[in-house]
């Protein structure tokens, strides 16, 4: 019935597709980027709060590897600070990962940079509030660990 009037149940439910290079639909997504600022100011604190633990965790028995693993990590902020340094000389009135690619390679770069940090923002506020129910259920009654998930589900949306 929807096939007569040209709309699918995929158009329904998520619109009919856009062109991402149209200056229209680029306004819209970097609506979407400034409102995600949020996951911007929770990236570092989360990736900085809980992926070194995380990172010790996955180690289990093998707990010798944690020096090397500290190394690497230390190698990785500094290889990360030195790539910054060059962007910035090169984008001094600001440029974030969409801007850098979209210049540097190309607008299908800057669309796919763009995307893995709509999603990297969604998954840093994700993990931060599971680890906010975390922190918060630790201290209250066992027998309301139950309730976590559906507290968590409530404050994401």
């Amino acid at each position: 019935m929807d096939q007569e009037k040209g709309f699918s149940l995929k158009d329904i439910l998520l619109g009919k597709p856009k062109d991402p290079l149209d200056p229209k639909v680029f306004h819209q997504i970097s609506l979407v980027a400034f409102l995600a600022w949020v996951g911007l100011g929770a990236d570092g604190l989360s990736s900085s709060a809980y992926g070194p633990e995380e990172a010790y965790l996955a180690l289990g028995q093998h707990f010798y590897l944690a020096l090397p693993l500290a190394i690497l990590m230390a190698a990785t902020v500094f290889i990360i600070s030195a790539s910054y340094s060059q962007i910035i000389e090169l984008f001094p009135t600001g440029g974030g990962g969409y801007l850098v690619a979209t210049k540097l390679l190309g607008a299908r770069a800057g669309l796919v940079s763009g995307s893995a940090l709509v999603v990297d923002y969604m998954l840093t506020i994700t993990i931060s509030i599971a680890s906010g129910a975390d922190a918060i259920f630790s201290f209250l009654p066992t027998s309301w660990q139950h309730y976590k998930l559906l507290v968590a589900i409530l404050v994401f949306f």
